[in-house]
C-alpha cells in the first residue's frame, strides 16, 4: 500500500497504477473529461485545437494533455490534437519524442557505442612492459 498526498488538493490517498490523484480529484477529472468528450463528439468541433477546447470548455490544457497521453482520445479522429515532445516541446501525436529528437538521441547513442567499442579494441592492443634486472 502506497500512501501519498494528492498533487492537486494535498489530501492523503492510496496511490495505485490507475489513479495518480485522490478519489475526489479523480471524480473532478472524470467530469472534466466528460465535458471535453461531449464537446469533441460534435462534428464541427473535431478539428478544434487544444487551445480552442480549453476556451470552449474551461478545462485546463494540462488536464486535456493528460487525457490525450492516457489514450482517452483517438488522435486519428482529432487531426489538431497532439501533445508536446518530452525533450523539445514540439507537438507530436505518438510516442514521447518527436522525430528530430529521436534521431538525435539515436545518433548520440551510436556515438557512445562506437567510442566504447574503440576503447575496448585499444585496451586489447595495449602492451605492458615490466622492468627486470
Amino acid at each position: 500500500m502506497d500512501l501519498q498526498n494528492c498533487p492537486k488538493c494535498d489530501s492523503l490517498y492510496v496511490k495505485n497504477k490507475f489513479r495518480d490523484v485522490c478519489e475526489k480529484c479523480w471524480k473532478e477529472e472524470e467530469q472534466a473529461y466528460d465535458l471535453v468528450s461531449k464537446f469533441m463528439r460534435k462534428r464541427e468541433n473535431r478539428a478544434a485545437t487544444i487551445l480552442q477546447v480549453v476556451e470552449a470548455t474551461g478545462v485546463s490544457e494540462d488536464l486535456i494533455l493528460k487525457f490525450i497521453k492516457a489514450g482517452k482520445f483517438q488522435l486519428t479522429q482529432f487531426p489538431n490534437f497532439g501533445y508536446p515532445c518530452d525533450k523539445c516541446g514540439s507537438i507530436i501525436r505518438e510516442g514521447r519524442l518527436c522525430v528530430s529528437c529521436a534521431s538525435s538521441l539515436k545518433a548520440d547513442l551510436k556515438t557512445v557505442e562506437y567510442e566504447e567499442q574503440r576503447k575496448k579494441e585499444l585496451a586489447k592492443r595495449a602492451t605492458f612492459f615490466t622492468h627486470r634486472d
